[in-house]
């Protein structure tokens, strides 16, 4: 018999499967009966030490502290295991396999049984590995000893160790999510930093030059977008036009633009503001193409992490609003930056097109890359969108496609309402949260929406993230 689970204790144990989320689980035997314990970031058949950091009647959350033994499931790699990969040493078949199960799982537990009739497809990401267009490496002056087992002092340029905001993880070889080439060199703009002889940042005195690199790829161009952000101390110290000639030599050819950027707060949040940025060389965007459409991205522009996977959501959602009659108003809500709307545009001739999202910086870049696709007929409004639907009731009754794309956390009840008081004929419900969007389908079905159509599409390999496509439809009267 096991002993009695004791929050903020150490524990070893085995993962015996997986929930969603990525979360591992472990059945643990005390004289309570059993408990099942939730890890994230385990693979089935690890050995692992945990710290307990929740404990309930019949659960526990715990958190990774080291992977004492491999699973059987787990392959070699040749890539350095960083946090942003938690699942990389899992095949992609067991990969697909957990996501799959798990995100059907989140709508037949709470009685949407039809989910296993209405499931049509599980769309795997185009490309494993290499398919990121962003990334952001932390330089720390705090820095994980492998051989030690614990933080020690040093230079460091590379991800945050998970569970330590303080301590970065060195990356001495590439972590398979980004360019290839430009992660192999990371370590020589490592040490052309170090060699600088000014200091990486150190978290817990909030002191230091060096803080962090956010690099933007584009795929259509094959060329880069660095920004570099320091602190404002000995500036002066530091030659940022001879690191941008630096940059250029290490990337022939491939270097579309190099900023700096300074930020003195406390927090790392990495902000490209006017006044606290300057452009050093080059330009301050990058071109990006997807489904034939061009996107101007500038570093604060929000753009999908995996074009050649987002090419296959938004095909998918573009294919089910031709397969519907529409008569009407097609509105795409929590729009971003309009890609949908200009597909949609692009695609179905007739309805008008109505883009809608809080974010104003992200209408501005919608409306100009309209303008650039010629597609100025999609109409762009930046507010909120329950207030946009209370405010414009002429809608209701006249719109036969929305598409609803929200974030992680679904759509607010009020927000949810106004939409179904619009009265479409259909609804296009795209998630990258199974469980909300389970959740928000309660709802739906409540107020006469019948789910007739649902697939995946994974924008995330290696990760727990997957997107997934409903499509809700009002009953034909007869």
């Amino acid at each position: 018999m096991a002993e009695k689970l004791k929050k903020g204790n150490l524990y070893e144990m085995e993962v015996h499967d997986m929930a969603f989320g990525g979360k591992g689980l472990s059945r643990w035997e005390t004289e309570q009966g059993q408990f099942i314990i939730f890890i994230p970031n385990t693979i089935p058949g690890q050995t692992i030490s945990a710290r307990i950091v929740k404990l309930r009647k019949r659960h526990a959350e715990a958190r990774l502290m080291k992977v004492l033994r491999s699973s059987d499931l787990e392959i070699e790699t040749g890539y350095q295991e960083v946090s942003g990969a938690p699942f990389a040493t899992l095949s992609m078949e067991k990969q697909r396999f957990y996501k799959q199960r798990d995100s059907l799982d989140q709508f037949s537990r709470i009685g949407h049984k039809e989910i296993a009739e209405v499931f049509t497809e599980y769309i795997p990401s185009p490309k494993d590995w290499a398919y990121r267009n962003k990334m952001e490496y932390s330089f720390s002056a705090i820095i994980w000893g492998h051989e030690e087992d614990k933080a020690i002092d040093g230079f460091g340029l590379g991800f945050k160790r998970r569970g330590m905001w303080w301590c970065v993880d060195d990356l001495k070889k590439p972590s398979g999510l980004f360019d290839i080439e430009f992660e192999s060199k990371l370590q020589e703009i490592k040490k052309y930093c170090e060699a600088s002889g000014l200091t990486a940042w150190h978290a817990p005195k909030a002191h230091g030059f060096f803080r962090s690199m956010v690099v933007r790829y584009s795929f259509a161009e094959d060329k880069f977008l660095i920004a570099l952000q320091t602190s404002s101390a000995d500036q002066g110290r530091f030659d940022m036009i001879d690191f941008a000639g630096f940059l250029d030599g290490l990337f022939p050819m491939r270097i579309a633009g190099v900023i700096h950027t300074v930020n003195d707060h406390e927090g790392d949040r990495f902000d490209y503001m006017e006044g606290a940025s300057r452009l050093i060389s080059g330009q301050d965007h990058l071109f990006e193409e997807l489904c034939g459409l061009k996107f101007k991205i500038s570093l604060s522009s929000f753009f999908q992490t995996n074009p050649a996977s987002a090419e296959k959501l938004y095909t998918s959602v573009i294919d089910l609003s031709q397969s519907l009659p529409n008569e009407g108003v097609i509105m795409d809500l929590f729009c971003g930056t309009g890609t949908i709307a200009q597909l949609l545009a692009r695609a179905i001739k007739g309805p008008k097109i109505i883009g809608v999202d809080i974010e104003e910086s992200s209408i501005s870049d919608a409306r100009m890359n309209a303008h650039l696709n010629g597609l100025d007929d999609v109409e762009f409004h930046a507010a909120d969108v329950g207030k946009f639907l209370a405010e414009h009731p002429e809608y209701k009754g006249q719109i036969s496609t929305i598409i609803l794309d929200p974030p992680r956390a679904g759509i607010a009840p009020k927000s949810l309402v106004k939409v179904i008081e619009l009265n479409a004929e259909n609804i296009i419900y795209v998630s990258c949260n199974p469980s909300t969007q389970a959740r928000d389908t309660t709802i739906l079905k409540e107020a006469g929406y019948v789910l007739t159509h649902y697939h995946l599409v994974d924008q995330f390999p290696h990760t727990s993230h997957i997107e997934g496509v409903a499509l809700f439809s009002r009953p034909v009267s007869e």
